[in-house]
């Protein structure tokens, strides 16, 4: 090559889920309803946060942020996963793919640090309950959406600045339904094992550290819960149960993908759809459905909606 940074594959090929045609329209079917009820959920919950008083707290403040990620992190990879069912020839060109990566890991970097966030918030809560509003003021809450948007961009840009620097010259097929790093990485044409480490200690590594973190923490806010009898117990303790369900839900499949050889092993789309599929259209109802102030507010908001109707 007479440039390194020549880039001479102009689009990738997805392999996709499946070649047959029946099941492509059954996935097809299913998946466009599980992202509805993805858009519809998560929206549902950013719209009461944000005109219920009832919700206008800390807690439910970062919660309608995670939605609001989830609702665009889904879009990110659904839209083309759904035209790709129905084309004969489901490929994305070299700029869009490198721009999905992009914004894939832009948005699951603010959602890695804003559930550490969450943490914190549970924290300062069950062990300053009385200086809680004061250490959580709004100028705080939102310097902690700031900073986990700002550390969201540069792990993203990260990746992106060490990914563009590679030649690809084929094959050019992605054995996946959406761009991501390690099945780009295999396609280049170069010795990747120094790309494959920093990609790993990027993001691999990083999502490991804060897993690590989260679980210990809850396990340290549900012990000096049980450990108590203050009348709010059960909401706290239900509380960080659902915050644990959806770290796990959301890191596990993080540290299968990235915290190992960028390789193909069979459980690798199911653990993709689990990660960018199933988990954001979960989030809505592990949060809300066992929340007494999601139903009070939900209620309220029907009424209102009925009064309102001629």
């Amino acid at each position: 090559m007479e440039d390194d940074n020549y880039t001479v594959v102009n689009e990738f090929v997805f392999q996709g889920l499946t070649a047959s045609l029946q099941l492509k329209v059954l996935f097809f079917a299913i998946f466009l309803a599980v992202y509805g009820v993805t858009m519809v959920g998560n929206l549902m919950i950013v719209g009461l946060v944000a005109y219920q008083p009832l919700l206008h707290v800390p807690m439910y403040f970062f919660l309608g942020n995670l939605s609001f990620l989830d609702f665009c992190y889904s879009s990110v990879t659904a839209p083309k996963m759904l035209v790709g069912f129905l084309s004969g020839a489901n490929s994305i060109t070299y700029r869009r793919c490198i721009t999905q990566i992009f914004f894939f890991h832009f948005i699951g970097g603010i959602k890695t640090f804003l559930l550490v966030i969450m943490a914190y918030d549970r924290y300062v809560a069950i062990f300053h309950p009385l200086r809680y509003m004061t250490m959580m003021n709004w100028t705080v809450c939102g310097g902690l959406v700031g900073a986990s948007w700002a550390g969201g961009f540069v792990h993203s840009i990260v990746q992106v600045a060490i990914l563009v620097q590679l030649p690809f010259c084929g094959p050019n097929r992605l054995d996946n339904f959406y761009c991501d790093v390690p099945q780009v990485v295999k396609l280049a044409c170069t010795n990747t094992f120094v790309v494959e480490l920093l990609m790993v200690s990027n993001s691999g590594l990083l999502t490991l550290m804060c897993f690590i973190v989260l679980l210990i923490s809850y396990s340290v806010l549900l012990a000096k819960l049980r450990a108590e009898s203050a009348p709010g117990r059960y909401k706290a303790i239900s509380t960080c149960a659902s915050h644990i369900t959806v770290v796990t839900l959301i890191f596990g499949p993080c540290v299968y993908i990235y915290l190992r050889p960028f390789r193909s092993f069979p459980m690798d789309k199911a653990v993709s759809i689990l990660y960018t599929v199933i988990t954001p259209v979960l989030n809505p109802f592990i949060y809300t459905l066992r929340n007494k102030d999601f139903k009070i507010a939900l209620e309220k908001l029907m009424k209102r909606k009925r009064k309102s109707t001629p």
